[in-house]
């Protein structure tokens, strides 16, 4: 049987390298934002590439459910790489037959990052609030989701890997600290407005605090954002 990973990210938190990281395993295959067009079509969000995205993948969010994120696969783990915002407008009853994983950053950290693609964003776009709605809401289905700080994993991946492995009930391969550089077969068509940096990568960067101010224009945004994100920290693995 296959050992769905379901990994709800906000934007700019070290999703895709955690991706790059999983395919590195023996016995897993990666799929990049299978709702990304479900989520566009539904939102009617302006997103850079929105129209290749929408030509690129299945729009019907309820399909790729039931044909993709339930299928059958020939490997072990199956790694689904996913915006917690992406998961609107759908039957969410799928998340008992998967092990959930809840991937978060600072928005003091991560806000920044997002006006490059994003130069207006609002809570919405962030997924916090999604993600501490998502931490709930399996919570009371029984589910102890995995929690991820980009942060931790970042200062020691080999550790916070390696917890995250075992609550999953997987073993920790070594293979998940690096690889090669570029782009992957499994990366999104929006890649090219996204990627830049995790391209040129060849394994987890060193955690670096950003020393440029932070905007004041997304200070309220910020105070929005900020108890989502203690929330979800409260539950993060690794230590602080």
């Amino acid at each position: 049987m296959t050992l769905r990973i379901q990994l709800w990210s906000g934007p700019r938190n070290v999703s895709t390298a955690l991706m790059y990281s999983f395919a590195q395993r023996s016995d897993t295959s990666c799929v990049d934002e299978p709702l990304y067009a479900h989520y566009l079509r539904v939102s009617g969000a302006d997103h850079p590439g929105r129209a290749d995205v929408l030509r690129a993948q299945e729009n019907d969010g309820e399909r790729v459910v039931r044909e993709l994120l339930l299928a059958a696969h020939p490997s072990p783990v199956r790694f689904f790489k996913q915006m917690a915002h992406h998961l609107v407008e759908l039957d969410r009853s799928f998340l008992r037959e998967c092990s959930n994983v809840l991937l978060t950053r600072d928005p003091r950290e991560m806000l920044p990052s997002l006006i490059n693609q994003i130069p207006e964003p609002t809570l919405r776009d962030t997924g916090y609030a999604m993600q501490t709605e998502l931490l709930e809401q399996l919570e009371r289905a029984g589910q102890r989701p995995a929690v991820l700080d980009a942060a931790r994993l970042l200062r020691n991946p080999r550790a916070v890997l390696t917890s995250l492995c075992e609550r999953l009930g997987l073993r920790f391969e070594p293979a998940m600290l690096a690889w090669p550089s570029g782009p992957r077969e499994f990366d999104g068509v929006w890649a090219p407005h996204w990627y830049h940096n995790v391209h040129r990568s060849r394994g987890f960067e060193p955690f670096a605090p950003k020393t440029a101010p932070f905007p004041e224009r997304l200070e309220s945004l910020y105070a929005a954002c900020r108890p989502h994100y203690e929330q979800l920290l409260a539950h993060a693995l690794g230590e602080a």
